[in-house]
């Protein structure tokens, strides 16, 4: 509701304002410290970095639980995998990547537009201007990078590359904690 959602706003605003007054080794003081440091006046404002924490709060959530929840159902569902886990052919990081490649938690983005014309393989132009959606699904489960199997959910695959969480400057920031939070999850179940 909108009184959870301003209230949650309030206790950030509380915490940004406990950290520019007294930093710590956490991520709020660096991001004001990331930012204040430059010197150039492009230092987050207070509602800037409430609305940074809310995201990154936001958008950790549902998709962490939504891997945590594909890997259990792959491990039930391919007792073999967990099998391999026990047996020591596999580990927990090794769930977790395989579960990020097979069914990652974001699946299509980010919309992107033509730049220019582009043309295809078999013969079809994507115009400039034209929408493009890229498929994490899609290139996730290309042959041409996991082999014929790639539909296969295999704790061993030697591959471990993926695209669950972006690429370049749009790879997600927040990587290495889901990564941390999944595997912990599972070991602990």
């Amino acid at each position: 509701s909108a009184a959870n959602g301003e209230r949650a706003y309030e206790m950030l605003g509380r915490l940004v304002a406990s950290k520019r007054a007294l930093p710590g080794d956490d991520m709020t003081s660096l991001l004001i410290a990331a930012r204040d440091e430059e010197g150039d006046g492009s230092a987050l404002s207070d509602s800037e970095l409430a609305d940074t924490l809310f995201l990154m709060i936001s958008a950790g959530y549902e998709t962490t639980v939504n891997v945590i929840d594909q890997a259990v159902t792959a491990l039930l569902t391919r007792p073999d995998q967990l099998e391999h886990v026990r047996a020591g052919r596999g580990s927990w990081g090794d769930v977790v990547e395989e579960t990020l490649r097979h069914e990652s938690a974001v699946k299509h983005l980010p919309m992107r537009f033509a730049l220019a014309d582009i043309p295809l393989p078999d013969g079809r132009t994507i115009a400039k201007g034209e929408a493009i959606l890229a498929s994490y699904a899609a290139a996730n489960r290309h042959p041409d990078w996991h082999g014929p199997d790639a539909d296969t959910f295999d704790v061993t695959r030697v591959t471990k590359d993926h695209l669950a969480f972006g690429h370049g400057v749009h790879f997600c920031l927040g990587a290495p904690l889901a990564r941390l939070e999944v595997a912990s999850a599972l070991e602990g179940l």
